[in-house]
């Protein structure tokens, strides 16, 4: 495994790269960073070059200012490719990574062979978020945002590995799928800025999500690019009934259900997260 520091749009970005062939980013969600894709890219790098950046706010790349939502990511990651000298990449993504590939494939669809998704936040979902048997799933996002968060949550090594922690094992349907790295886990977000840079996430979506609930979102045209769907049967917060309306925002779109896993299908089931995403690229041809 390689790593760089790639400077890009004014920031400077930790970057894991390994394998040769075709190559594919893959973008993490939260509570993550680049390291949560290290079974796939293993499992993959005979046959692409695995390039996985932490997002700005995580992990060892530079810390936001303020807010950073899904297009400040795409404008990121969009100079990224540019400074890596990439002319064309397949892009995997889930939870927040997924949400930043929308915005990504709107700025730069030209860079972009195939876009492959586990379970992500969507225009479709519209107002099923807020539903009342929602409520107990998505206390999260409103407690990120709060300015006392980063200091409750890293509080202690305790408070950080309670917290993350929940997440980790809560959201997976393999409840064991993280327990090996745990610690690294804690470990990266206890670094300075790990946990207010994750949570600028959510406070520059806070908004863009009230009005997707309130279906006052903007309709925009279906994405054009190869899409692969691979929804977790048992994700506790993306449910698989959230997959309905998928096609108003890709116009070639192959869904189907990722069976026997929860919201991290790609570290509960790396052999099979790797298969799909193998499988799909070779489909489209970039292989």
């Amino acid at each position: 495994m390689e790593h760089l520091t790639v400077r890009a749009n004014g920031a400077a970005f930790h970057v894991a790269r390994t394998g040769r062939g075709a190559p594919l980013l893959l973008l993490h969600g939260w509570p993550e960073f680049w390291l949560t894709w290290e079974p796939v890219m293993q499992r993959l790098a005979e046959r692409h070059t695995l390039i996985a950046p932490d997002l700005r706010g995580f992990g060892d790349s530079d810390k936001p200012d303020g807010p950073f939502g899904p297009a400040d990511h795409a404008a990121d990651l969009a100079a990224l490719l540019e400074a890596l000298g990439l002319e064309k990449v397949g892009v995997v993504g889930h939870d927040v990574g997924g949400g930043v590939m929308l915005p990504l494939a709107r700025q730069v669809p030209e860079r972009l062979a195939g876009l492959f998704f586990f379970g992500f936040v969507h225009p479709g979902i519209g107002g099923r978020m807020a539903e009342p048997e929602r409520l107990n799933e998505i206390w999260y996002q409103s407690f990120n945002q709060m300015p006392f968060a980063p200091a409750l949550v890293g509080a202690s090594r305790e408070t950080c590995r309670a917290y993350i922690g929940h997440f980790l094992s809560h959201w997976a349907h393999r409840k064991a799928a993280f327990e090996p790295v745990l610690e690294a886990w804690v470990d990266n977000f206890l670094k300075p800025g790990n946990l207010a840079g994750g949570f600028a996430h959510y406070r520059a979506s806070h908004a863009p999500r009230i009005a997707m609930m309130k279906g006052e979102a903007p309709a925009l045209p279906p994405i054009d690019l190869p899409t692969c769907v691979r929804w977790a049967e048992h994700d506790p917060i993306f449910p698989y009934a959230w997959t309905d309306r998928l096609g108003e925002s890709f116009s070639d779109l192959d869904l189907a259900p990722f069976p026997g896993v929860g919201h991290f299908a790609h570290r509960e089931d790396p052999d099979r997260a790797a298969a799909e995403i193998g499988g799909f690229f070779a489909r489209i041809g970039w292989a």
